[in-house]
């Protein structure tokens, strides 16, 4: 059987893929993109219903490139899996849908990788892992599998009207959690939010929002996180036309909020007691962007309103004066569990000298230890803005252009 070669093959259809199909064309590179789903898979399928972008419409999107919508909206979820495949179509991106890729290794002989996949062996010169950080669910092993409730992670959630009856615990309060619990006590449901460290930035302030104050105050120009910010959430949400996620709002219109889950014994959950102080360190990051921002209007001399009411922070609630310490599952009526928990990486199938000894991808701004293997879609993977759209556009730019880079040296020859 023959076998393909390729010059430069992209492992992942998401943003990521899509982006780097847009620079490897204007460079001239001959690649091919495999997704084993559909363009934005994961948008279509791992996210629930009522899902809209945490950014701005204005912001959160590619260059060439504006979403249909107005530009200060939050997509719906379908809204953007169908500007990437848009995107795609524009470029006229060689992508091939429906192809799993299951291993990647460096040639015996000359340089590139063996890609086996489950429609043929593929020989490339360069692979790019654009498969992004949501790879696999993480479930952290506190509640047995056979206790008497149901558990499902976030990325299984789709609806209210999918979960067994009765009250749902949610555990994390990041973008993910706070927006699935925030629905599910709408929906009438008695809810219990398990909320751990977390950045609570305001949706808008003084008529711009997050975004732009994070880009005026040098905010996405991070090139590294914070020692020790490494695991802290972020709560933020574009539901409802995009607002300040408050949860004392949350706890005064009966959501029952806990400090960070602990062990599970006879049916019952113990929760830590650091709920106010994890509300209380949200609060001095939510202020201390307002901070920053009153600052820069003052020195820059802006005509944007003052926004007084901004610093009023909610009044104490009781579950947070006298939080709950332990939960028995089956006397609280909780039927379900959702763990809003992340997710970890899945590189098993590329199997190259490209970690590190925890199994961590090791690269510059993407460019691997491991020539000519790259990685594209990582959080920080050059600074705070690679998670968004318009980041990881950037990124994908830097990549491709290592790539090409790399090809002129390899065709120099020397004139004689």
């Amino acid at each position: 059987m023959s076998v393909e070669k390729i010059h430069t093959l992209v492992v992942g259809a998401g943003q990521a893929g899509v982006a780097m199909s847009e620079h490897l064309s204007r460079n001239g590179v001959d690649y091919i993109v495999l997704e084993r789903g559909r363009i934005a898979e994961r948008w279509r399928s791992m996210r629930w219903d009522s899902l809209v972008a945490n950014g701005p419409a204005w912001h959160d999107r590619f260059p060439g490139m504006d979403f249909p919508s107005h530009p200060d909206a939050f997509v719906p979820k379908d809204g953007i899996a169908d500007y990437f495949e848009a995107y795609a179509d524009m470029h006229k991106a060689p992508i091939r849908c429906g192809v799993d890729v299951t291993k990647v290794e460096r040639l015996e002989n000359g340089p590139g990788f063996r890609v086996e996949t489950s429609q043929g062996v593929i020989e490339a010169l360069n692979v790019v892992a654009a498969t992004g950080p949501f790879q696999k669910p993480s479930i952290p092993p506190i509640v047995p599998a056979d206790a008497d409730v149901s558990q499902l992670h976030s990325s299984e959630y789709r609806n209210p009207s999918q979960l067994a009856e009765g009250a749902v615990l949610v555990v994390g309060a990041g973008s993910s959690g706070v927006q699935i619990a925030e629905e599910l006590m709408m929906s009438g449901r008695k809810v219990y939010l398990s909320v751990g460290p977390h950045d609570r930035p305001p949706r808008a302030y003084r008529g711009r929002d997050f975004v732009w104050w994070l880009g005026v105050l040098g905010k996405w120009d991070a090139q590294a996180q914070a020692p020790g910010s490494e695991h802290v959430t972020i709560a933020v949400s574009g539901a409802h036309g995009g607002r300040t996620i408050d949860f004392r709002r949350l706890a005064s219109h009966g959501m029952v909020l806990t400090g960070m889950t602990g062990a599970y014994r006879n049916g019952s959950l113990s929760f830590a007691n650091d709920l106010a102080h994890n509300l209380d360190r949200g609060d001095q990051n939510y202020l201390s962007l307002l901070d920053e921002a009153d600052a820069f209007v003052a020195r820059n001399g802006l005509d944007l309103p003052p926004e007084p009411d901004a610093r009023i922070l909610g009044s104490e609630v009781d579950c947070v004066t006298n939080p709950l310490r332990e939960l028995n599952l089956r006397d609280a009526g909780v039927g379900t569990i959702i763990w809003a928990t992340g997710f970890t990486s899945d590189y098993s199938w590329l199997q190259v000298n490209a970690f590190d000894e925890a199994g961590r991808p090791k690269h510059q701004r993407g460019v691997s230890a491991e020539k000519g293997i790259y990685f594209l879609g990582l959080p920080w993977l050059s600074g705070r803005g690679s998670s968004f759209i318009w980041g990881v556009w950037h990124d994908a730019k830097h990549v491709a252009d290592h790539i090409l880079i790399q090809d002129n040296y390899l065709a120099y020859a020397p004139k004689s």
